[in-house]
């Protein structure tokens, strides 16, 4: 599945660098449909292809980076891959974290 579509890339290059804002705007959600990994994506790099999200593991939640191009290329069980959550609505950090009572 292709993560990052044009709707997504514009919608990153409109609300730009968020890493001041002490509750940024989470845009995109990917998520592991065989495990408990979820990326709460709050931007995007295009040059590095990178995203910069709320990443919420099996031991521990933590702000970081990771690659698209290796979460597109990851092969899980039963041939499936990392998803992004078609009917996902922008929401901010904190009111996340409230209904998905993230922290641990």
């Amino acid at each position: 599945m292709k993560l990052i579509t044009k709707e997504l890339e514009k919608r990153f290059a409109e609300v730009g660098d968020q890493s001041q804002s002490s509750d940024p705007l989470i845009i995109a959600k990917f998520f592991n449909p065989c495990g408990s990994e979820t990326w709460y994506i709050s931007e995007w790099d295009k040059d590095a292809d990178t995203c910069f999200g709320y990443i919420e593991g099996m031991w521990e939640n933590e702000w970081g980076y990771v690659s698209i191009k290796e979460l597109e290329e990851l092969r899980l069980p039963f041939g499936l891959s990392i998803e992004r959550d078609r009917f996902f609505k922008e929401i901010r950090f904190k009111e996340l974290i409230k209904e998905q009572d993230l922290e641990r």
